[in-house]
């Protein structure tokens, strides 16, 4: 699959960096619920569940919490697995392809290794509609994934 900007979706927030860690320990991060539940959204907040089946339909769920008590489930699935590649998942759709009941963003994750024991790291939320990108926009997307990546990093380059 190409680069899912160049020619899809109109409405996509992106956060691109250099990972200082192996492509194999950034994919373990993304892809084991123990790994994930470490660094997933930024701190205060933290994961107290996740289930990741990978392959086409499977599903991915997480729970997140808030430091004042704040829970959001979130219920997937996985669309595209391509090991040390490629993650794409939605919550478009629940597992065994039941339609949600409010979809709000495709995640599209490439992980590159760049040779020198890097990983160069780009994920793009893709959504549907101007509406759910501002309020992605609103929710801190740049400033929280940002900080999910340090940590993303950091926990990628002590496994």
């Amino acid at each position: 699959m190409s680069d899912p900007t160049a020619t899809g979706p109109k409405h996509v927030l992106t956060l691109e960096r250099i990972i200082d860690a192996p492509v194999e320990n950034v994919w373990r991060c993304w892809t084991e619920p123990k790994l994930l539940n470490k660094w997933f959204c930024p701190k205060p907040w933290f994961v107290s569940e996740s289930r990741i089946e990978l392959k086409p339909g499977g599903e991915f769920y997480s729970v997140m919490n808030g430091p004042d008590g704040e829970r959001f489930e979130n219920l997937g699935v996985c669309l595209e697995v391509e090991p040390r590649r490629r993650l794409v998942f939605t919550d478009a759709f629940k597992p065994g392809w039941v339609p949600s009941d409010r979809p709000f963003m495709v995640s599209h994750v490439h992980f590159e290794d760049t040779g020198d024991g890097k990983t160069k790291y780009t994920a793009h939320a893709m959504h549907w509609n101007d509406e759910t990108l501002r309020e992605h926009e609103q929710m801190g997307f740049h400033e929280g994934w940002g900080k999910a990546a340090d940590q993303l990093e950091e926990l990628a380059k002590s496994i």
